[in-house]
């Protein structure tokens, strides 16, 4: 894992870097077929109004984060705000919004194997999704992590695959400039009634940018650094995501044409593996390549998969681990393996449930419903901004925006949760209700103190916050860097 030297501050590349690494993941692997079937190559815009919604939110996690530089993110900021029952539901929300994650990729993994084995029936799709799940379980009790230069051959496996996706995309687009125009001259196939829900559905490609976690006392000029940082590191993650979808446009058409499907064509709106069909389309002028392609692609798909599964494994156990810890939570989700030193109940117990969610779910329902939950706990960090000026608590450092940036937040929040369908939303109130009885009974408990504690301590926060650079963009960003300080060093000193 790449190292944040505590003896010395982040500087802009290393803040911008982290948010990246928190972002990017599988997620464009799932959601970059949800717009085409919604809206079509106008969902491009899509992305971009995500990517902005995002900054404003992370924005208004960076106003908190000066507030009150706690560790506990949105549960924290809302607990002091309002107390302890609106902590507690916005932490519920959370683990609820993270526990639907870990259902989604299941289902991804199993629709991209699919892409391989075309024929899986039922039975089968259900026994991929629990040997994933027990794939999950054993490797988080054990707590095997990369380390060095297998990190790096992981890295670049997962790379690689979109890379290459992209240029060969690109090339085809460059010389069959005919498909790629027809493909985009039905830009809006379906009219713009799917825009709400197809905002929903990309937006939940952006969750993770909340960068609260940093101790702003490690940020080199916070009040410049980490808007700055918030900023470009979208706007980084918003151009791979343009790229990628412009890619698909361009390849593959968005639905068969009024008069039918043409027998063989692939269509993004009903693709469960987009960029492996994209990158097989792209490839079939040769055969042997095109399936070469498809398996790259595919397999970069498969593996990022069930790593990002595994990286949202490790949130959603700490935040267990961290309710548990101030007692509002079954002490089982704070049990530490005696031997792996992992809260090994927690992941047991997460993982198994969300194996049923993901058995009887669809990727739809489950990423929109994780995504109301998201906008719950957006929509108390932006509220409790206002609640804490109240208050009189002092910003460690100024951010750009003012009251706008929170005003604009909780415009947002409610937006994105008003899109969410009515079945969406009633799925996700019975859902909250269902904290109400855990907190009742839990609340009274008395806090783990020696949890707490480490919580709290400044080396949790910083491995939290390196822990983001494993992410694949960011791990190349990161050797980037370091590549370019070797030169520099080694300039300096034959040149004295």
């Amino acid at each position: 894992m790449p190292e944040v030297d505590l003896k010395s501050q982040l500087s802009l590349f290393d803040v911008t870097n982290l948010v990246v690494g928190a972002i990017i993941g599988a997620d464009v692997y799932v959601a970059s077929a949800f717009g085409a079937k919604l809206l079509g190559p106008f969902s491009i815009v899509v992305w971009v109004l995500a990517g902005i919604i995002a900054i404003v939110i992370a924005l208004c996690f960076a106003q908190c984060a000066a507030l009150l530089p706690k560790v506990g993110g949105p549960y924290a900021y809302a607990h002091a705000a309002w107390g302890g029952f609106a902590g507690f539901t916005v932490g519920w929300s959370l683990w609820l919004a993270e526990w639907l994650s870990l259902a989604v990729f299941p289902v991804a993994f199993t629709n991209y194997l699919m892409y391989f084995i075309p024929g899986l029936n039922l039975a089968g799709q259900v026994a991929v999704k629990v040997l994933f799940a027990v794939f999950l379980i054993v490797t988080n009790i054990v707590g095997v992590r990369a380390a060095g230069r297998t990190n790096d051959v992981l890295t670049l496996v997962k790379l690689v695959p979109l890379v290459f996706f992209a240029a060969v995309g690109l090339l085809f687009i460059a010389s069959s400039t005919g498909v790629a125009a027809t493909n985009y001259s039905v830009s809006v196939p379906f009219g713009f009634e799917g825009f709400g829900g197809a905002l929903v559905l990309i937006f939940w490609a952006y969750a993770g940018f909340e960068i609260s976690t940093i101790p702003a006392e490690e940020i080199k000029e916070p009040s410049k650094t980490i808007p700055r940082a918030i900023v470009f590191g979208i706007l980084i993650v918003t151009i791979f995501y343009l790229v990628t979808n412009i890619v698909l446009f361009g390849v593959i058409p968005a639905v068969a044409p009024a008069s039918g499907p043409i027998l063989g064509q692939v269509y993004l709106a009903t693709s469960n593996a987009p960029l492996a069909a994209a990158t097989n389309k792209a490839l079939q002028a040769v055969p042997a390549v095109a399936l070469v392609g498809g398996i790259i692609v595919g397999g970069g798909a498969l593996i990022s998969v069930a790593g990002s599964d595994e990286s949202g494994m490790i949130g959603t156990s700490q935040l267990g681990y961290a309710l548990a810890a101030d007692g509002l939570f079954p002490r089982a989700f704070s049990k530490i393996h005696p031997k792996y030193k992992t809260p090994y109940l927690g992941i047991i117990i997460q993982t198994i449930t969300a194996l049923v969610a993901a058995i009887i779910g669809n990727l739809t329902l489950l990423i929109a419903t994780s995504v109301f939950f998201m906008a719950i706990a957006y929509l108390a960090t932006s509220g409790a901004i206002f609640s804490l000026r109240r208050r009189g608590m002092k910003a460690q450092f100024s951010l750009p925006g003012g009251l706008i940036i929170p005003i604009l937040g909780i415009a947002f929040s409610i937006f994105l949760i008003t899109q969410c369908t009515p079945e969406e939303i009633a799925l996700g109130l019975v859902m909250l209700g269902i904290g109400v009885p855990i907190y009742i009974w839990y609340s009274p408990k008395k806090e783990i103190a020696e949890l707490k504690q480490e919580l709290l301590s400044q080396g949790y926060r910083m491995k939290k916050a390196a822990s983001q650079e494993e992410r694949f963009l960011a791990h190349l960003l990161w050797h980037i860097r370091k590549h370019h300080q070797k030169e520099t060093k080694s300039q300096t000193s034959n040149h004295p």
